[in-house]
């Protein structure tokens, strides 16, 4: 059967022609054949000249590219990629180690599988679907996972209810899809977590910050620690392994907090250097009275659309602002943005705006961003997400 056929505007295949993933709706000229949302669908120019194949969906991206070739795209197309990925994971030292069994698998763009997202914790997957057409493919995908990961695979939980349009004439709900898994404690770096992938955040946690939870750690010894927004602590956990001599966290989560004050108990039984606390990170700044000299301020994306991206960079700055007035002379502050549609320059700028305000001295040790496992495709700059910044204060 042949696939509906998108042809696009002379001119509008340029972004294709250097592999950009996307086509936008006003790039679309007519549409040959019936078209519902998660379609595969054959991109052509102006021309007829064939460009790429990709899936439909309504909204601006009107078309997510899943392959420049004009290829079969069946059961052997998936395993392939997958595979790709899980190559890719093994360069990186993750597959099979016994210090992490906790990472991306496949991270959209960045492996050629635009609206998937799957996230290994252990022997299960946490997969998030973020299409139409990859939610239609949940079962091709499973099989997919236990082609390629065999017996190391025990269990596919998805988790798209909150993830697919919002429009989308689908109805998700989160489950397993394949198996049970026996444990929900997951390892990184040699730290014990545990993983609520079932009412948790995302697919349970945050493993685009492992390598900077790492070097956290390093800057840890004998310092007072003040971890904001802490989700489910993994900062919290590093820091004490660091040496630590005391460490906040702060939630406005009350689960959220249960699940520090959990995993901060797998890895340091009653310590008392760690306090937890559910409260507004702003109240709670205004009303603490505790001198730290490390700070960590990694909130959830204050914008996720353009159109609320001067009030998020406000929120970012106030936030900054605040930390750098407070911070003890001598202090580090790791300072992050998750919000796609904050550029680093925006980031940069909102941060060094922030510590003009203070009048102190502030120097930049290092640049931040995500994980190796959460890869950027080079002709897809979007995918670089995560900025962050380690700030020396005087």
């Amino acid at each position: 059967m042949s696939l509906p056929v998108i042809i696009l505007k002379p001119g509008k295949e340029q972004s294709l022609k250097r592999f950009h993933p996307w086509i936008f709706s006003g790039a679309i000229k007519n549409v040959r054949g019936n078209l519902e949302e998660g379609d595969l669908v054959s991109i052509e120019d102006a021309h007829g000249n064939f460009l790429a194949l990709g899936h439909y969906q309504v909204g601006s991206i009107s078309v997510r590219t899943i392959s420049f070739e004009n290829e079969k795209i069946d059961d052997d197309f998936w395993s392939r990629k997958i595979q790709a990925a899980l190559d890719l994971r093994k360069v990186l030292g993750l597959v099979g180690s016994q210090d992490t069994n906790a990472y991306r698998l496949v991270h959209g763009e960045g492996d050629g599988l635009p609206g998937l997202i799957i996230d290994i914790y252990g022997n299960t997957a946490v997969m998030q679907m973020h299409t139409v057409a990859m939610f239609k493919l949940r079962d091709t995908l499973v099989k997919s996972l236990r082609d390629v990961l065999g017996e190391d695979l025990h269990a596919v939980y998805e988790k798209s209810e909150g993830t697919l349009p919002f429009k989308a004439e689908v109805e998700a709900t989160n489950g397993y899809l394949w198996g049970r898994s026996e444990s929900h404690l997951a390892i990184e770096n040699g730290l014990k977590f545990a993983v609520d992938w079932e009412k948790g955040q995302k697919t349970g946690f945050f493993v685009d910050q492992r390598d900077n939870r790492a070097l956290l750690e390093k800057y840890s010894l004998n310092r007072s620690i003040l971890n904001m927004f802490c989700y489910t602590g993994g900062f919290s956990f590093y820091a004490l392994r660091g040496g630590a001599k005391l460490v906040h966290s702060v939630d406005s989560s009350e689960r959220a907090i249960e699940l520090t004050k959990k995993n901060v108990e797998l890895n340091f039984p009653n310590d008392s250097r760690h306090v937890a606390y559910a409260d507004d990170a702003f109240k709670f700044m205004d009303s603490n009275k505790e001198k730290y000299d490390l700070m960590i301020l990694d909130p959830p994306a204050f914008a996720k659309h353009m159109k609320v991206l001067k009030n998020a960079l406000q929120g970012y700055r106030r936030l900054n602002t605040k930390a750098l007035e407070s911070i003890e002379p001598g202090g580090i502050l790791f300072t992050f943005s998750c919000s796609q549609v904050v550029s680093k320059d925006a980031f940069r700028t909102m941060v060094f705006s922030s510590a003009a305000r203070t009048g102190r001295n502030v120097r930049v040790l290092h640049e931040l961003g995500q994980s190796a496992d959460h890869p950027v495709n080079i002709y897809h700059p979007e995918g670089d997400y995560l900025k962050g910044l380690v700030l020396y204060v005087e």
